[in-house]
């Protein structure tokens, strides 16, 4: 729980001064997912890893990722939570295990996708792996620890003593400071390795992060270091360098663990994806209170013979819904919403509130009519209800209006037929009617008794002798029925 101390503080000045009214109008955390390259620099050959989750029960670990030498991870429950474990089989016969991950080089340059075993060039070799769980809520503390042999109990797997450093970023949602507003989602990544000592820094680690966000949900299988959709690209990096160190408690300070970021939310996101990038720190530390004394003075950015190895890289997502609404426009006419979120027009997106009906009009301008909505409604009626519990999209589409005018005589009438409306044009020598482009109106010439339908005149009919004719509406249009007399 003391991890988790400073970002509870800052999280909490953030909540308390967005108004009470914008409390229901914020997005919600899908589920959290997690997949991380790590080094073995234990100096053992390990033969399996663990995650404990303080405060978690195993209902709260739906998957966990399996491609790899290890297998399947079994889920079992721990004294404060649950421990998610992947652990090689022995063979008591020969005294050995099956599967090895094993000590990585120190100075070995990290090359991307050399921990996974549909690599074999480099998997063996690369003294590294991939691990992950997907989460339904937030653990109240995340610790990674390889496993080695037990030198006095052979064929048993024991824990190194300290933790393997890995970024484990929990997700909370920060609604809007002002209704309509974007709610953003904040990430805080405790220092990847605790103090010793309350009195003293913990060891400190260079971080790099890449972010991007997505229009769709992501899964665990996902979060890859070699799959394209990882953020990993220059134009990606959210913070180029941060130190990250587990600081003393002192009293009248602020105790500051680890990082935080927080970016607000795009209507259609779906999923917020990053790439937590840990590196030893190479610098120099103060002897009295293990603090780390950067050249720079700032810890901004690693100056020479302070970057150490390559540790880990977490690829991790928060699946997110956020409740917002986009209306798009084809044609001339406007749409307006009940809650007046939406004037399209000139404001075509919003943030709603969770669980809102909105009620949209469609309005057209002079010179056209409105034909249909498509998206989250869908039909000619120009008023849609759409119920927001995550992004929603509406496109009202207008048609300009086109004359059609159909001249005849007393020796017989015309039917028009369109979307199944028949209406007889028994209008004297010319009839006129106002139809949106793209409506489809098919023309019925009837003789009058003792007469007889000759063929049409103009139109996409010409000359033509059947009786019916199918017009579709793209322009003013004049046709003529042609009896006998």
């Amino acid at each position: 729980m003391r991890k988790l101390l400073g970002f509870a503080i800052i999280l909490a000045a953030v909540l308390l001064a967005a108004p009470p009214a914008a409390s229901a109008q914020s997005a919600v955390i899908a589920g959290s997912l997690g997949n991380f390259d790590i080094v073995n620099n234990t100096g053992h050959e390990a033969h399996g890893f663990e995650i404990e989750l303080e405060g978690l029960q195993m209902q709260d670990v739906p998957y966990s990722f399996s491609v790899q030498r290890y297998g399947a991870a079994e889920i079992v429950p721990s004294p404060t939570g649950v421990y998610v474990r992947w652990k090689s089989g022995y063979d008591a016969g020969t005294g050995q295990f099956a599967a090895t991950t094993i000590v990585r080089p120190a100075g070995t340059a990290f090359v991307q996708g050399s921990c996974y075993m549909w690599n074999p060039q480099t998997y063996d070799s690369a003294g590294c792996e991939h691990f992950g769980v997907s989460l339904t809520r937030n653990a109240i503390s995340t610790t990674y620890r390889w496993l080695v042999e037990d030198p006095a109990n052979p064929g048993t797997l024991v824990p190194v003593t300290l933790a393997s450093p890995v970024a484990a970023p929990v997700y909370a949602i920060v609604p809007p400071a002002r209704p309509g507003n974007a709610p953003a989602l904040v990430a805080e990544v405790p220092a990847p390795e605790p103090a010793e000592s309350p009195e003293r820094y913990g060891p400190a680690q260079w971080m790099k992060t890449f972010k991007t966000q997505l229009r769709r949900e992501v899964g665990l299988d996902e979060l890859l270091g070699d799959n394209p959709m990882i953020p990993q690209d220059r134009g990606q990096i959210e913070v180029e360098w941060e130190l990250v160190q587990d600081t003393p408690n002192v009293e009248g300070k602020q105790k500051r663990n680890g990082a935080l970021r927080q970016g607000t939310l795009d209507g259609d996101t779906r999923a917020v994806v990053r790439r937590f990038e840990i590196y030893d720190y190479t610098g120099a530390y103060d002897p009295a209170t293990n603090q780390a004394l950067c050249a720079d003075l700032t810890c901004t950015a690693p100056s020479a013979g302070e970057l150490g190895d390559f540790v880990s890289a977490q690829m991790t997502a928060a699946n997110v819904r956020v409740p917002s609404l986009t209306v798009t426009k084809v044609g001339s006419g406007d749409v307006s919403s009940s809650d007046r979120s939406i004037s399209c027009g000139s404001k075509c997106s919003a943030f709603e509130s969770d669980g809102a009906l909105i009620v949209l009009t469609a309005s057209a301008n002079s010179g056209s009519a409105f034909r249909r909505w498509t998206g989250a409604c869908d039909g000619p009626d120009p008023i849609c209800r759409v119920g927001i519990n995550e992004h929603a999209d509406v496109a009202a589409t207008f048609a300009q209006i086109f004359n059609l005018s159909v001249s005849k005589s007393k020796s017989g009438t015309v039917s028009a037929d369109q979307a199944g409306v028949e209406e007889t044009l028994n209008c004297g020598g010319t009839c006129s009617v106002k139809y949106a482009a793209g409506s489809v109106v098919t023309l019925t010439a009837v003789p009058a008794p003792g007469k007889q339908f000759v063929n049409w005149s103009g139109g996409p009919c010409d000359k033509s002798a059947v009786a019916v004719c199918t017009v579709l509406i793209t322009r003013d249009t004049s046709i003529q029925p042609n009896f006998t007399k």
